[in-house]
């Protein structure tokens, strides 16, 4: 074994010493830094280039030799006395790639040097090895300072400024030279993650990773001894130097700017591509983003606030925002996006990718979808019973919540100690049907019913629809009614599973990637999986058509085409949501309230003149001024007949009353379930236990954090005129409890 061990690695020792004999340093490579990349509509027409060059090289001796070191301390701290790669890092790399593994990337300022001026920025083994080679034997032909300096005129430090000189103008406005130690230190840390960190000056997420950052370049400046411990804490009290604005070019404002981000951060996560690599250029990027509809939606979105905010004369209507996303059921495909007032406008946060926002109502489709699937443990110690839209539960408000083994569920707020679960009005509705109370968003029947389905069968059923377990929030009943906080984005594509007979699509944004006359892997349409049996999601389909025709969505039927959707409006009235969609296309629309310096929602009441703001009033007219818009010249389509249903129980235990409206005859065979009992149901979550918990700390439940700075998708809510019932909406959460509130 050993001797074959020494044979292997001879060889690679003949070949590489045979690879380094044999290579030349190129003529440094000017695609490498004057290309920009070029981003095209879905039917192939330009939409906009990014990257043009902003690059004035300088001399090393025009930056100051403690900005230099905050690079080196950075990146690179041996770099006066290496070789030029890291030796170690090296023949890791090559026994990777002999061995047929992972392409690996060089450490060294030498070979970033190398790579950003000699070499494409593709990953290849071939390319790889060449950088090592070259990294190698430069230092024959070339200075440390002449390294030094060409590394520095070569990176990309994001805000289009490539080289040192164009990243001190675009963060600090001023000339590198001028670049004190703490300012040198960011732009150092900012070459990592350019993308992110570009945005310091505004967004609290990106700011803290680069204060992060920023922090730990200073102390590496103190380890390695280029300043004292005394000018390091000197440095770190004189606090963290936030970037100045950025103005970004005329190219990127309005809403391209969050479309060609989305893009990049869509190819970045389907290819090994990164920042660094896309911000060198000479990448052709074809998106699904359709320019007649992006245009759609953001001139609803602009009449929808010319019609009801004032920010100047009425103080409510401050820093009120929108997120939207419109997907192609069918595909996956995002057509359309609204992340905000725009780039230009001092806006970086893209609201339709963002999570933060609290969904409300709009989750009850997924209970809904559970409890068909895996019934409900309505008799603690039995099997689940066969769930349909026409069973009946308590409606009323202040009912106490009981879990599936028929325990109160306990509720520290409450002077009780028990959990009263609340509606916005007291109206006494008795025991009412599923469709009624998804119909009037009826809070306490769809959290009860959540406790009988159980946490994991109903997190299951939003994770299979689209959802991101990042985005759920567990554990308290205040999850089956909206707690959690994915993008407008996921929940289009959670509603396009309903849309789309249960299949569920992964949502992209990128059709294919070129460089250098070829097409870069990664980029097919995804698979359709199948999420929920086709049923299912024809059923909520016709529960939540009722929603639009008969209950707190009527606002949509100004569409004037068949629909479904669901309102949802949150504690007090913090979002506010519609999504909806017709056969050919979903949009979700959420609306919020939140200073882009201060993290954390606002109440949205008195915004519009309203004194309660519901998904059914802002959110639905944006959507349905898009949709109308959107869906112009096609088709009017009538959605699948909702499939036929036996009798499902009730929740007090017996067949309902009133067979299933699609039930083949009033005497139909009750669904059989074929979901386990309680006690061997298999667990869907990261929880160890696999049934609905009893839990006991009900304190604390997220009722919406930010989505400055967020991950990424959402949109929807509420009523006004139209709706032939009373609508419920949201109250308040007592102090210490967790949501009680409906959610519109």
């Amino acid at each position: 074994m050993s001797g074959t061990f020494l044979l292997f690695f001879g060889g690679l020792a003949g070949l590489f010493g045979y690879a380094y004999a044999t290579t030349t340093i190129p003529s440094a490579n000017p695609s490498t830094q004057l290309q920009s990349n070029t981003y095209y509509w879905s039917d192939g027409s330009v939409m906009a280039t990014q990257g043009s060059t902003n690059r004035q090289n300088v001399d090393l001796a025009q930056v100051p030799k403690l900005v230099q070191w905050d690079f080196l301390a950075a990146e690179n701290a041996t770099f006066y006395t290496d070789p030029g790669v890291d030796m170690q890092g090296m023949l890791r790399a090559v026994y990777h790639m002999a061995t047929g593994g992972e392409v690996q990337s060089g450490s060294t300022i030498t070979q970033q040097f190398v790579k950003n001026t000699y070499l494409s920025q593709n990953q290849s083994v071939t390319r790889k090895l060449r950088e090592i080679m070259i990294s190698l034997k430069i230092g024959g032909q070339m200075s440390k300072q002449q390294i030094l300096q060409g590394y520095l005129n070569s990176c990309y430090y994001g805000r289009d400024a490539y080289g040192i000189e164009a990243a001190a103008r675009a963060y600090y406005h001023v000339h590198a030279s001028q670049l004190t130690v703490s300012q040198g230190a960011f732009i150092a840390a900012a070459v990592n993650e350019p993308s992110l960190l570009m945005y310091a000056d505004t967004d609290p997420k990106a700011k803290a990773q680069a204060e992060a950052r920023w922090t730990y370049v200073l102390q590496r400046m103190a380890k390695i001894h280029k300043i004292t411990d005394a000018q390091e804490q000197q440095y770190l009290a004189a606090g963290f130097p936030t970037p100045k604005p950025y103005t970004p070019s005329a190219g990127m404002s309005g809403q391209t700017g969050y479309l060609l981000d989305a893009a990049k951060k869509y190819v970045e996560a389907h290819s090994s591509l990164t920042d660094q690599q896309l911000g060198h250029g000479g990448y052709q990027i074809y998106t699904t983003f359709d320019n007649r509809k992006v245009n759609a939606l953001s001139a609803s979105v602009a009449a929808m606030e010319k019609k009801h905010l004032d920010p100047k004369h009425r103080s409510a209507d401050k820093d009120v925002q929108v997120g939207a996303a419109s997907i192609d059921p069918s595909t996956g495909a995002v057509i359309a996006l609204y992340g905000g007032a725009g780039w230009d406008k001092g806006h970086w946060t893209d609201n339709a990718d963002a999570t933060g926002v609290p969904v409300g109502s709009t989750f009850k489709p997924i209970d809904l979808a559970a409890a068909l699937e895996h019934g409900a443990v309505l008799s603690p110690g039995r099997p689940p019973s066969p769930i349909t839209p026409d069973s009946k539960f308590n409606g009323d408000d202040g009912i106490t919540i009981k879990n599936q083994q028929g325990q109160e569920m306990p509720d520290s707020g409450d002077p009780t100690g028990l959990l009263h679960q609340r509606n916005d009005v007291p109206t006494k509705w008795g025991y009412i049907t599923l469709r009624k109370a998804m119909e009037q968003s009826v809070n306490t029947p769809y959290v009860q019913l959540g406790e009988y389905v159980g946490y994991d069968n109903v997190e299951h059923e939003a994770l299979q629809a689209g959802l991101l377990r990042k985005s759920l929030q567990y554990d308290t009943p205040g999850f089956y009614i909206g707690t959690s906080t994915p993008s407008a984005i996921r929940m289009a594509d959670a509603y396009a599973t309903f849309d789309d007979a249960g299949v569920q699509h992964e949502p992209y944004s990128v059709t294919k990637v070129i460089a250098d006359g070829q097409q870069l892997p990664g980029f097919d349409k995804p698979k359709g999986t199948t999420a929920m049996p086709s049923s299912t999601a024809g059923t909520v389909t016709d529960v939540l058509q009722d929603v639009v025709k008969n209950g707190t969505g009527t606002n949509a039927q100004a569409l004037g085409r068949p629909a479904a959707g669901k309102t949802g409006t949150t504690d007090d009235y913090k979002s506010a949501w519609f999504i909806g969609y017709t056969p050919q296309l979903v949009t979700s629309v959420a609306m919020f309230k939140e200073d882009p310096r201060n993290a954390g929602l606002q109440s949205m009441q008195g915004v519009g003149g309203f004194s309660k703001v519901f998904g059914a009033d802002m959110p639905t007219e944006v959507w349905t001024g898009y949709m109308t818009a959107a869906l112009q010249g096609q088709p009017v389509r009538q959605f699948p007949p909702a499939p036929s249903l036996g009798q499902g129980a009730n929740e007090f235990g017996t067949p309902s009353a009133t067979p299933s409206r699609t039930a083949s005859s009033p005497s139909a065979t009750p669904t059989t379930s074929t979901t386990p009992s309680s006690s061997t149901r298999p667990c869907y979550t990261h929880k160890k236990q696999c049934v609905s918990p009893s839990p006991t700390d009900t304190t604390g439940t997220t009722t919406g954090g930010t989505t400055s700075g967020a991950g990424g998708g959402g949109l929807l809510g509420g009523t006004t005129g139209g709706a032939t019932s009373p609508a419920p909406t949201n109250s308040p959460p007592a102090s210490g409890g967790f949501r009680r509130g409906a959610a519109g």
